[in-house]
């Protein structure tokens, strides 16, 4: 007993000092941070070409005369500025900020929060896909504080964060909150799931970081979801856990290097695992898989569910580009499939993904009146003209009646659930073994405009 009292006493204890800590507030921790985060000044120049013509309606006599006399007028050259924020990462002079904040610029300074200490900054590199920029400045010429990065993953929806930056040119501004939401997806591409933060951040404020109350960098302040332009305390940071993996990878090769599995994949739905015979909603359903990928390579198939890479468990098919691409090229990982009622376990060696990669061009016969269609064998001439992998087999949709709104003319039906389509026979066959069966419903698989995918076609009445 005396033992569980003097626990209780311990936790509320540390408690206690915890909350006397910042019980004047932020203060203390706020001025050793200042130092470390920076403004950045942008600046482009760029040609418009100046008009001193006066505007005549279209066809007026006029306007002939005055573009023989004036001719083209010579392009004004004009000097647009930017302005954001970023944050000291190394002894060395690295600079962190936004992609979108030092994008098209001509010339990159770094303003110190002193508002009087100012060092031009070289481009280190880029990764778009992420709105994450690395600058670099000179440690010789000026004194520099580096911060350190936190881990974003261990972060908690309620958790108390500061943002510091230059929002509207008010280098130095501080504001506080607290995360609202971890893992959020505001369409931001298939890389970035980001914090959700109430702390105001404003114009300005893009590239800048987010801390915790241990001082260390858990996000980088990226964009806002406002109909004002203003803060309405939706701010979004991209974690940590993904910019400190890009930012080291832009220092050593000057770009991100993402890893690569080969596969097209989509979501499953509760009638995709029915029709499966898959009992959850959980994982990636693999839709198609391209030729001498890794996935390829390692005997992954169409048809499988990838439930598991790397020992991170994938919940949605939202979750498996971004568990891949963090993966490090060359490496081998574990991947755990659902396949035919059963799970496998395969290893795939990861590799680079090459953003500029051509994708395979994939997916285009007798009415079939369970699903009012018109199909026609998919011939050689077809296959060429598309562009298809000479080895594919299937039907081609001509045409779709009004009773199905699923399919679409052009469609290439290259399989029924496990069943792959060798010619419009086999296929006339699945539909009789279906009807027989009794079922009201075909799993089909589809190429359609260049991306395979798989949907539930019901039988029409």
């Amino acid at each position: 007993m005396r033992i569980f009292i003097v626990g209780v006493f311990s936790f509320f204890f540390s408690l206690n000092q915890a909350s006397a800590e910042f019980e004047r507030g932020y203060a203390d921790l706020v001025e050793e941070l200042l130092p470390s985060v920076v403004s950045i000044a942008t600046s482009q120049i760029v040609e418009r070409r100046s008009s001193s013509l006066p505007e005549l309606p279209e066809g007026h006599p006029f306007n002939d005369m005055f573009k023989d006399f004036f001719g083209d007028q010579m392009p004004r050259r004009e000097n647009m500025t930017g302005l954001g924020s970023g944050f000291i990462i190394s002894e060395d002079g690295y600079v962190v900020t936004n992609d979108h904040v030092i994008s098209r610029a001509d010339q990159i300074t770094v303003i110190f929060n002193n508002g009087v200490d100012e060092v031009p900054a070289e481009l280190v590199g880029t990764d778009p896909k992420t709105d994450i920029a690395v600058l670099k400045i000179d440690p010789d010429i000026i004194e520099i504080q580096p911060v350190n990065w936190g881990d974003s993953e261990i972060s908690r929806v309620g958790d108390i964060v500061l943002a510091i930056g230059n929002p509207l040119g008010l280098g130095g501004t501080v504001t506080s909150g607290i995360i609202s939401s971890i893992n959020r997806d505001i369409g931001g591409g298939p890389y970035v799931d980001f914090i959700q933060t109430d702390a105001p951040i404003n114009r300005g404020n893009s590239g800048g970081p987010l801390f915790n109350l241990d001082g260390k960098v858990i996000g980088i302040n990226s964009m806002i979801i406002s109909q004002t332009g203003g803060s309405v305390g939706l701010g979004f940071s991209i974690p940590s856990s993904t910019a400190k993996l890009i930012v080291n990878q832009i220092i050593s090769f000057g770009q991100a290097k993402r890893g690569w599995l080969g596969v097209q994949i989509q979501d499953l739905t509760p009638e995709f695992s029915e029709s499966l015979g898959y009992d959850s909603t959980d994982g990636a359903f693999v839709a198609s898989v391209q030729p001498d990928s890794p996935a390829s390579k390692s005997n992954i198939q169409a048809g499988d569910i990838i439930m598991e890479f790397n020992g991170k468990k994938i919940s949605s098919f939202k979750d498996l580009p971004k568990v891949v691409a963090e993966t490090p090229v060359d490496s081998e990982v574990i991947v755990n499939v659902w396949r035919n009622g059963g799970l496998i376990e395969v290893t795939v060696k990861i590799d680079e993904l090459n953003e500029g990669r051509k994708k395979p061009a994939v997916s285009k016969g007798t009415y079939i009146k369970e699903l009012d269609i018109t199909l026609r064998e998919l011939d050689d001439e077809s296959i060429q003209s598309l562009g298809l992998d000479p080895e594919t087999t299937g039907v081609l949709v001509k045409e779709v009646g009004e009773k199905n709104i699923n399919l679409l003319p052009n469609d290439i039906i290259i399989q029924v659930s496990s069943e792959k389509i060798q010619d419009l026979v086999s296929f006339e066959k699945m539909i009789s073994d279906s009807v027989n069966l009794q079922r009201d419903k075909l799993l089909l698989r589809v190429i359609r405009d260049g991306s395979e995918f798989w949907l539930i076609n019901p039988f029409v009445e």
